[in-house]
């Protein structure tokens, strides 16, 4: 198979993967949704920032170093794996002992009462019950340490097949593991499992995935272990690690401040918030992550070329993102009432105010891959750690002034942020923020134009809200496509006709 045939096959794979396992996951999360309390949710948000920064360290950057490196040897690949190994047991054993103190910070009285009544009606064995007479959050973080421990023996064979750009074992073992563990998920918590559901969900498609990947891939580790290719991995790997920890501190920050200042409830409905916002961001993201940064890094060389890649890549993607976070943001209540529920209600403010930090987040990242294509790690460390600093003071600010206030703060980090991102852009291919901005003013005012015609919908017409939520993405989207239609907007136009392309026969190739 040729480069370009393997490339486009990973490009279709990738993007099935990413499309199949988080629509499973929102799905399931809509089930649960209506099974469980926000309290519930907010309880595993609350231990989101210390999982999040015990995976960076169990990786410490060294696999996505093995992705990066070309001669890469089965000495390196056992490396790493028993470094993975070594580090999953020892952040898991930390993050227990640190379990009665975590639980003690975030202590939920009410939560307890639940989790001693679940105790003795759900279980009489007097060792498993027992477990149950702790605080909830300890508790949970004992299975949240043993599902990173669990998920460090799968972390190679991820790596091999993201290297290989075998996205489609990859889409098949998350499938897999999505589809299994959220329907336990859900027979748990009808069952009245509560918060234990979402726990057993995560740790029930660790196990899958790791075990499927065992299965269907290979590779096996030899009984090798070298300081010296540990050394040399972590050279690249180690300035991942250090951005990564910035990056999570900033994204878990909200969790445990939320959960500190206010309630699991309050921290319920954030949570529940942007995993709606993130539903259609995420999948752009994610597939934009996968694509952008090999195209930019193969044509880093011509300056000309690259800008003129970031430049139709950029139009494309906000051609699809703005609309879609508008829209979402005129729907917000019929959706929040149709799929979840009124109990959800008071998430509704919070995710119209994060759709405005999500219309802008393809700029950041489509920026940052740039960056890395040519090979300016050094500033993008530089980058990381100034918007770090913005959005940390802005966040923290806003904590004094409700919830709501905080979802504001990232729209206000996402503005500020956005001229930082692409100042090196603007240096390096003369494609500043200025020139950004102008080239998505037309998909703005199209979209603009959209949520007019469909807002006074949910204002002056009261009826069912399942009826409502298809009228107005219905009208939204005739609406859309029209406008870009008559205005011909060079995005559209180009999505036009490679739709029209890839429908008609291709007699050269």
């Amino acid at each position: 198979m040729s480069l370009t045939h393997k490339s486009l096959s990973a490009v279709l794979w990738s993007g099935a993967d990413v499309f199949l396992r988080q629509g499973l996951q929102f799905f399931v999360s809509i089930l649960l949704a209506r099974l469980l309390s926000p309290e519930e949710f907010g309880l595993l948000a609350i231990l989101s920032i210390f999982t999040g920064i015990a995976t960076l360290f169990i990786d410490s950057g060294l696999n996505s170093a093995l992705i990066q490196r070309q001669d890469i040897s089965r000495k390196d690949e056992s490396t790493v794996f028993f470094f993975n190994l070594a580090a999953g047991l020892l952040v898991a054993l930390a993050l227990c002992l640190s379990a009665p103190w975590i639980a003690a910070f975030f202590e939920q009285p009410a939560l307890q009462e639940k989790n001693h009544g679940m105790a003795s009606t759900l279980f009489s064995t007097p060792w498993i019950a027992s477990f149950f007479e702790q605080p909830v959050l300890q508790s949970l973080t004992y299975v949240m340490a043993l599902n990173l421990f669990v998920g460090s023996f799968g972390s190679i064979q991820g790596v091999l097949l993201t290297k290989a750009l075998d996205f489609k074992t990859l889409m098949k073992t998350n499938a897999v593991a999505s589809l299994l563990s959220g329907a336990l998920a859900v027979f748990l918590a009808w069952k009245g499992f509560g918060v234990w559901s979402l726990a057993l969900q995560i740790l029930v498609s660790t196990l899958i995935s790791v075990t499927l990947l065992w299965l269907w891939h290979p590779w096996r580790p030899q009984w090798i272990f070298s300081l010296v290719s540990l050394r040399s991995l972590f050279r690249f790997g180690g300035f991942m690690l250090l951005s990564g920890l910035l990056d999570t501190l900033y994204t878990r920050l909200y969790s445990v401040i939320i959960g500190k200042l206010y309630s699991a409830r309050e921290l319920g409905f954030y949570t529940r918030a942007d995993n709606i916002q993130q539903l259609p961001v995420g999948v752009l993201t994610n597939v934009l992550n996968r694509v952008a940064f090999p195209v930019f890094s193969a044509a880093a060389a011509d300056k000309a070329r690259l800008a003129l890649g970031m430049r139709k890549v950029l139009r494309i993607i906000m051609l699809f993102n703005i609309p879609a976070m508008l829209g979402l943001m005129a729907v917000a209540e019929p959706l929040v009432i149709t799929l979840i529920g009124e109990k959800w209600l008071p998430s509704v403010p919070i995710l119209q105010v994060l759709c405005l930090a999500g219309m802008m987040w393809p700029l950041h990242v489509l920026n940052l891959n740039v960056l890395m294509a040519q090979g300016h790690s050094n500033l993008f460390f530089r980058v990381e750690i100034l918007k770090k600093i913005i959005a940390i003071i802005a966040i923290v600010i806003a904590s004094f002034h409700g919830v709501l206030a905080i979802a504001w703060s990232q729209v206000v980090a996402s503005v500020l942020c956005f001229p930082i991102n692409a100042h090196y852009t603007g240096i390096f291919l003369g494609y500043s923020a200025w020139k950004q901005t102008l080239d998505i003013l037309p998909y703005l005012a199209v979209s603009v134009l959209m949520i007019s015609a469909i807002w006074p919908i949910h204002i002056y017409f009261t009826f069912h809200p399942a009826a409502q939520l298809g009228l107005m993405t219905g009208l939204g989207a005739f609406v859309y496509l029209l406008a870009c239609r008559l205005f011909r907007l060079t995005a559209f136009n180009e999505s036009w006709t490679l739709l029209v392309r890839r429908g008609s026969p291709v007699r050269n190739l």
